[in-house]
């Protein structure tokens, strides 16, 4: 497929995208709220019936036809996001429910073992609370200190200050690979390459970036790398943390249960190898299933074919917003993708959001998970819209007309 805006079949692939045919408030809807989630394709929602109609059982337990079909189907999802971030080896995919639980699980574990009283995690001022609050508590319970990055007004991270925060003391760089609330896309292997030198690990929250740009954790370096499925055109409630073998084996197990163990006495137990140490319990097998053949969609289309698509689509979206004299665009990075978040005179953006959502137009508005983020640029909340290569230029006329509306409301 080509990588131009011109030639990119936009039109087959919102084919493939069952809900995007929905009509909102009378209006066919623009949806502009893929960084929340994703919307499916019907594969995925085809791999997830199917799934349930011919395989479902449990895995890894059972020597008979379902169970080994079902475990056949988990262990090959593994094997799909393995190659899709080109991780060395399957067993450093660890299946989670999502960003939130990786990084959970690496602070829990990885944290606790590694982290005591006067040292101290790197964060950036653009992160998720689900990549600031799991180092807070981790903070508070070994005497650790949580030092933060500055960024500039254009909301990308200021290298040289990243650089000066690293001491002996620091044990571990926690960042974001793409803002959810700037869309910056941060030089995620200088990051690791300055920690690196020091020694220092370098967990990557990937929850945006996966289904924007092509990631390999191999060429970045990265220590660990956590995203979620469901931002990735699969289902809610899975994802993956891949972590390198050296690392997981070293770490203690994060929940006690099924699966993760070898043998079990009442007075000690052996823990299994990785990656099923990391897995107690019955996982969500069809949601690995669905993010396989999620993974199989996007492959299909290709990771490049969609970063320039979208890049095309970022730079004319900024174009059109700049066009809008009472709109601030909060985010303005030299590197950045899918995010176009906004804040408007005498206009709330709550109000924004649902004056909106009448014209059938979907974004998001609040903190989006990113207070400090937000007093860092004086504003309570922004309109966010964000972007997937199943959007098109007219809906970002869309967006522009529903935000002229905006202005006529405001302006009586």
């Amino acid at each position: 497929m080509s990588t131009t805006a011109n030639t990119f079949d936009v039109a087959r692939i919102r084919e493939d995208f069952p809900i995007l045919k929905e009509m909102i408030n009378g209006k066919p809807l623009v949806y502009l709220d893929n960084a929340a989630t994703s919307q499916k394709p019907q594969v995925v929602i085809d791999a997830l019936v199917n799934y349930y109609m011919t395989e479902n059982s449990n895995v890894h337990r059972g020597v008979h036809t379902l169970s080994q079909r079902a475990t056949d189907s988990y262990e090959e999802a593994r094997t799909k996001v393995q190659e899709f971030i080109n991780a060395k080896e399957d067993k450093e995919v660890i299946f989670v429910r999502g960003t939130t639980e990786g990084i959970n699980l690496v602070a829990q574990t990885y944290g606790r073992e590694n982290i005591g009283p006067g040292d101290e995690i790197i964060i950036s001022a653009m992160e998720h609370h689900s990549n600031i609050v799991p180092w807070q508590i981790l903070c508070e319970e070994k005497g650790a200190r949580l030092k933060v990055a500055p960024i500039n007004d254009d909301g990308e991270l200021l290298l040289d200050e990243f650089e000066n925060l690293l001491s002996p003391r620091t044990k571990l760089v926690s960042i974001v690979h793409q803002s959810n609330a700037l869309g910056t896309i941060n030089p995620v292997e200088q990051i690791v390459e300055l920690a690196h030198a020091r020694g220092i690990p370098v967990l990557l929250d990937g929850a945006q970036a996966v289904a924007h740009v092509p990631v390999d954790v191999q060429k970045i370096g990265c220590d660990f790398y956590a995203f979620s499925g469901h931002k990735l055109y699969g289902p809610t409630g899975v994802g993956a943390l891949y972590g390198r073998a050296d690392l997981l084996n070293a770490m203690p197990p994060y929940q006690g249960g099924g699966e993760m163990i070898r043998s079990v006495t009442y007075e000690k137990t052996l823990y299994n190898v990785i990656p099923a140490k990391f897995e107690a319990g019955t996982q969500n097998i069809a949601g690995s299933v669905g993010l396989g053949a999620a993974i199989d969609y996007v492959n299909g289309v290709g990771m490049e074919n969609i970063a320039t698509y979208e890049n095309e689509l970022v730079a004319y979206g900024t174009e059109k917003l700049s066009e809008i004299e009472p709109v601030r665009l909060i985010g303005t990075a030299r590197n950045k993708g899918s995010i176009l978040s906004f804040v408007m005179e005498n206009a709330h953006p709550h109000d924004v959001g649902t004056i909106l959502d009448s014209e059938g137009v979907a974004v998001r508005t609040g903190h989006h998970c990113a207070q400090p983020l937000m007093d860092r640029y004086g504003v309570p909340a922004t309109v966010r819209a964000s972007l997937a290569f199943y959007n098109t230029r007219e809906e970002i006329d869309t967006l522009v007309k529903g935000i002229d509306r905006v202005i006529e409301v405001f302006s009586r």
